[in-house]
């Protein structure tokens, strides 16, 4: 790998790694990796604002958050343009108030605010509404080190953000075989101040990967292992979450497609070696490469989902993302919030036992009989079927030609001008919010803002 951070080269050297000062790579023995996967923690805990609910990130647990850092938003109108504050604040209401998205995430980048306070300003706005746990990333150093500022007010200390983390932070590799130097320092800070971190190679078949998605998932891997080593040797035990956003590369347009299948087998492929370590997993999947709302949208996003929640990665991260993640949309959101329930449910599978087998039920309506009225129905269809939000149509052609013929991208909005009109986000307490709005001004009067 090459590294271009003088500190982790000598961590690297220091540790029995062979160092090419001139160019950079350091080529990482064995045992350096064998030592860092025995010491990484197995399970990381995310935790809520206000520290009432954590989630577990190992295993098979499955987790849903929306897509993450768009320059773009596909707005109500239809309109694609640069997203301002407001628009990254009705995303984390809406967020907040649906079912399956359990991780916020800091998923636009608004265009009303400096480039340079651009990535505190967004954790800033997720924090002030909605307590969930959040996937986030810095854009320079400065930003990180404010952003886990902002997460130490919040969380009531430096002690207490180590013990109960609630953000995790991206760390990326830059494919092929490359760690630049703001992306090891995100690495290293966040590995020190106990703060878990993603680390997340996106290797791009037959352009910045290999051609084959074996080839390209054994780079993905070393990518991965050679931060590994690096968090470790910064600090034996730091959390960090095995990731990446791999994609197809469409040799006719020259994109990356991250609604391929063959992205999405890469990304089950991955969560397979993952698990092989024992290592918690996020992936970027279940966003889709379509402009619009349409059937595209639903079948890369619904296979996307479907196929990370049954392989068992612990943070599917992507829902309302289109364009390869550069567009958010907030009624997509809410349709890709009821295909991570179905999702969810069929993860769950088919209860066999005496109770769900039903025979006494089957004997007592015989043939030609009915099981509305029965107590086990009673007892068993909330149970057994998953119900979805009105997003979903599943009234009768009468009622659906009644109330106007809606498509889903209709239905969704309804849901959204609901939750945005009804839906409050529980408020920080004074006592932590007077502190934050003065750091967060201070932030800003430092930065000329």
């Amino acid at each position: 790998m090459a590294v271009y951070e003088q500190s982790a080269l000598r961590l690297l050297e220091e540790a029995g790694g062979r160092v090419d000062w001139k160019t950079s790579v350091v080529c990482i023995p064995e045992c350096l990796v064998s030592d860092a996967l025995a010491k990484v923690p197995k399970i990381i805990r995310l935790y809520d604002r206000d520290r009432k609910n954590d989630i577990a990130l190992q295993g098979d647990n499955v987790h849903y958050s929306p897509g993450s850092t768009a320059p773009f938003i596909l707005d109500r109108s239809g309109m694609i343009r640069k997203p301002v504050s407001a628009d990254l604040v009705n995303l984390v209401k809406l967020a907040d108030a649906l079912e399956n998205i359990e991780i916020q995430s800091t998923a636009l980048i608004p265009s009303d605010v400096p480039d340079n306070i651009a990535d505190v300003h967004r954790l800033f706005l997720v924090v002030k509404n909605s307590p969930k746990p959040i996937m986030t990333g810095a854009f320079s150093f400065e930003g990180l080190k404010d952003m886990r500022r902002i997460l130490q007010i919040v969380a009531g200390g430096e002690a207490e953000l180590s013990r109960t983390p609630m953000a995790v932070f991206c760390a990326c590799p830059t494919s092929p075989l490359r760690w630049t130097d703001f992306a090891v320092q995100t690495l290293m800070h966040c590995c020190s101040s106990g703060i878990p971190v993603e680390i997340v190679p996106a290797p791009q078949l037959g352009a910045t990967g290999p051609a084959t998605i074996a080839g390209s998932l054994v780079q993905h891997n070393v990518e991965f292992l050679s931060g590994l080593v690096i968090s470790q040797l910064t600090k034996l035990g730091a959390p960090v979450i095995y990731g990446g956003a791999p994609a197809t590369f469409d040799m006719r347009y020259c994109t990356p497609r991250s609604g391929a299948i063959e992205t999405m087998m890469g990304v089950s492929a991955y969560a397979q070696v993952a698990k092989y370590y024992e290592l918690p997993t996020s992936a970027y999947v279940g966003d889709t490469d379509a402009k619009t709302i349409d059937a595209q949208a639903g079948f890369e996003s619904g296979v996307g989902i479907v196929l990370a929640t049954l392989a068992g990665v612990n943070i599917v991260s992507g829902s309302g993302g289109m364009n390869f993640l550069n567009i958010q949309s907030l009624e997509k959101l809410v349709i890709d919030d009821a295909i991570c329930g179905m999702a969810r449910r069929l993860k769950q599978g088919i209860v066999v036992n005496d109770e769900t087998i039903a025979c006494e039920a089957i004997k007592k309506v015989g043939s030609g009989g009915h099981y509305l009225n029965l107590k086990h129905t009673a007892a068993w269809f909330r149970k057994e079927q998953f119900m979805p939000s009105p997003v979903v149509d599943r009234q009768s052609l009468e009622a659906w030609k009644t109330r106007g013929s809606p498509n889903s991208v209709a239905n969704a909005s309804e849901v959204v001008e609901r939750v945005l009109r009804e839906h409050a986000p529980e408020r920080l307490p004074p006592d932590v919010e007077i502190p934050l709005d003065a750091a967060m001004k201070d932030m800003m009067k430092r930065r000329g803002v």
